[in-house]
């Protein structure tokens, strides 16, 4: 009987050896073994002939799961590049990749469904449909063009389009169909609708590409806001699916998900389109896992997880706003995306597209220095670059926020019918609420965070840990009744412009409005369609949006990371600014943006009113030369978090002790409180480490992580993460 290694999801760097009746290609399939008194499922990573523990002690694996095809080794070889580069034990990265049916013992089977036109529905002509069926008519005409349908292309045509489905299904015009639509031959899944011209420069970057598909190479797409980057995407992954292979199209947010999938549904409507993202229930991850791993999909959309998505004949990565920080995941396996993305375009021989209007500095370096090919498209497409100027909130009084010369600028704009935008990167009603006798602030007893005011919903919540209280009738310190906001959130300046602008149809945008199911996709609708006036948002609202009838940005609290004590912090507000000020003027008009500071000289403001990011990072890259700051040196950060902080610093200490035992080509940083010290009733500290060299620097993490893990555990939770962002 043969050893087969299995990973399985606990916290421990190695695999777990069982005598199993298994074969080669068995590799990458799931198993159930026991495992202490459970059964769990696992992923089997080696068949070997031999184990080194003792035949007595190995346990026998119960079952190998073979209703599924195995990972791949392309697959398993990007697992484990992951678990070693970020030092994340390869049984719990193998496995928390996997959706969460696949994972349990007990998941029922599923069994793929389609759905196609009957001869019933072939005989109905959808234009003698009642007027108000318009979803029903759309869907019908769809079901006529492709004759079958699986659910994902069905929910592309509108929110209300599976009771449309209901509906069809019970007129017998549709009928359910196990299996899966069959992909339709390779030459006909390119570009069927009408396309856009290309401009001379989106033309070079699409033929600059396209001359590199059978091989590695890195393209950096650097294009200002509005000047055709999607399309570009859209041309290439056309020939990629003319050549028989699948593209993956990589979004930071999910809020940009459903528009992006409607217009590559819009512009494929040959090809299975696919979304991997956390917002789908456990039914569809599965179901959009099976269909990218059996090929069947051919363009996969997603966010940071479906970097993983199993893609047999992968032939196109695309990353698009690549300097996101959503791309990196902050707790478990804390991997970034985009950086893994290369790695697999890399390992699977196949070009990757990162693209931004402000990319990522290691990103721009890399393109400076001949790492990654530079593409630049340098204009808008039909439309002029918007006017960006500044107030100053020294010379103007404000009124909750809001400046007397923005005020005049949106009612100028509500005159000629036009949307105007009030960007304000914090949700709720005001960041704190203050007792003004005492000094008293609404303060979290589980973080080191002030309570944001809800005052539609009556509560103070915390935005890190989650808890919320009811707002206190007087001040819990002093008893005074007069207790008041400070500050400006998202629900406030929505209050202010009701007040300001009465017959104003105003939406707000956060986290908080678009919570509920199909809110957003609602929102998006209303704002094309011309249902509102003013949008108040946070930056939900500024990535990759196209809202042609919008032509005033309106920027509040824009220094707020001016001189924020982390130094990626310029980076992330001139990026930030740019894609803000790139919602304005994409129809006709040219846009104008406002932005309120305190600084309007300050030369990150200078830069962004010139739109030239390539000044802007040509001086951050000197200063960050000199500081000693990445790209220029490799870091990691060791965390560690205790109910109190004395027992997180007491492990960092040993920590130091062991690491400067083992190398002398690491720096070495003294503990320190973290920026936040107190998350969710835990006090935190960190450990920073950096080297010149990324291998010294991995080979160091290799031999301390080992390191750490033989320690005797204290009371301090610990973690790892390799190239952070956050401090």
């Amino acid at each position: 009987m043969k050893i087969i290694r299995v990973g399985l999801d606990v916290p421990v760097a190695k695999l777990f050896d069982y005598r199993g009746d298994a074969h080669a290609d068995d590799v990458g399939r799931r198993v159930l073994v026991p495992f202490g008194k459970k059964t769990v499922v696992g992923v089997i990573i080696e068949v070997a002939a031999a184990s080194a523990v003792p035949h007595h002690r190995l346990k026998t694996a119960l079952r190998i799961l073979r209703d599924e095809p195995p990972l791949p080794a392309d697959d398993l070889r990007l697992l484990k590049f992951a678990s070693d580069y970020y030092h994340h034990a390869l049984g719990a990265t193998v496995m928390n990749v996997l959706p969460a049916r696949l994972r349990r013992i007990n998941a029922p089977r599923q069994i793929p469904v389609c759905y196609a036109l009957t001869a019933a529905g072939e005989a109905i002509d959808p234009d003698k449909l009642p007027a108000r069926a318009t979803v029903k008519r759309r869907l019908l005409a769809l079901f006529k063009q492709q004759r079958i349908l699986d659910y994902g292309a069905i929910r592309a045509v509108a929110v209300t389009a599976p009771a449309a489905l209901k509906q069809l299904l019970a007129l017998s015009w549709v009928e359910a169909r196990e299996g899966v639509v069959p992909p339709p031959p390779a030459h006909t899944l390119g570009t069927t609708s009408a396309r856009p011209p290309l401009t001379v420069a989106q033309n070079e970057a699409v033929q600059a590409v396209c001359a590199q598909l059978d091989i590695f190479k890195a393209f950096l797409l650097l294009g200002i806001t509005g000047s055709g980057k999607t399309e570009v995407y859209l041309h290439v992954i056309d020939a990629v699916l003319r050549a028989g292979r699948q593209a993956l199209l990589l979004v930071p947010e999910i809020a940009l998900t459903p528009q992006l999938e409607a217009m590559v549904r819009d512009r494929f409507p040959g090809a299975s389109i696919t979304s991997l993202h956390s917002g789908l229930n456990e039914s569809e991850r599965l179901d959009h896992w099976l269909a990218a791993q059996s090929g069947q999909a051919r363009i996969i959309l997603g966010t940071r997880l479906a970097v993983f998505a199993p893609l047999p004949q992968l032939g196109l990565i695309v990353v698009d706003e690549e300097h996101d920080a959503s791309y990196k995941q902050m707790d478990g396996l804390r991997y970034s995306a985009r950086d893994l993305a290369v790695v697999r375009a890399r390992q699977r021989g196949v070009p990757i597209v990162l693209g931004s209007a402000t990319p990522a500095l290691e990103t721009y370096y890399n393109a400076k220095n001949g790492r990654y090919q530079l593409l630049t498209l340098p204009h808008r497409i039909n439309a002029a670059p918007p006017r960006i100027d500044y107030i100053s909130t020294r010379e103007e009084k404000l009124a909750d926020g809001l400046s007397p010369r923005l005020l005049a600028a949106i009612a100028v704009r509500l005159e000629r019918g036009e949307q105007s935008l009030v960007f304000i990167n914090r949700r709720g009603y005001a960041p704190v609420l203050m007792c003004h006798a005492c000094g008293w602030l609404s303060s979290c007893h589980r973080c080191s965070a002030q309570l944001v005011l809800h005052l539609r919903d009556r509560h103070l919540r915390c935005h890190h840990c989650g808890h919320q209280s009811p707002i206190p009738a007087t001040c819990p310190e002093c008893g005074n009744a007069e207790l008041a906001p400070v500050g400006q959130g998202t629900q406030r300046v929505e209050t202010a412009l009701v007040q300001h602008f009465p017959r104003a149809r105003i939406l707000r945008i956060d986290r908080d409005s678009t919570r509920p199911r199909h809110a957003w996709q609602t929102m998006r609708r209303q704002i094309h369609e011309r249902e509102v006036d003013i949008l108040v948002g946070t930056q939900i609202l500024a990535k990759g949006h196209d809202f042609p009838h919008l032509n005033l940005v309106g920027v509040l609290n824009a220094d707020s990371l001016l001189y924020s004590a982390d130094f990626r912090a310029p980076e992330r507000l001139f990026a930030l600014l740019t894609q803000v000020a790139g919602r304005a003027g994409r129809g006709d008009a040219q846009g104008e943006v406002l932005i309120q500071t305190e600084f309007p000289q300050h030369p990150l403001y200078t830069a962004l009113r010139s739109q030239d990011y390539a000044y802007f990072a040509r001086n951050l890259l000197a200063e960050r030369r000199q500081a000693g700051f990445p790209p220029f040196v490799y870091q990691a950060l060791l965390r560690a978090e205790a109910p109190k902080l004395e027992a997180a610093l007491e492990f960092l200490a040993a920590a130091t002790h062991t690491a400067k035992a083992l190398s002398q080509n690491v720096t070495i940083y003294d503990a320190v409180p973290a920026g936040m010290l107190r998350l969710a009733g835990r006090e935190r500290a960190q450990l920073l480490v950096q080297s010149d060299s990324r291998s010294e620097l991995q080979a160091f993490l290799s031999a301390w992580h080992a390191a750490l893990a033989d320690t005797q555990p204290n009371r301090a939770r610990w973690s790892l993460d390799v190239d952070p962002l956050e401090f």
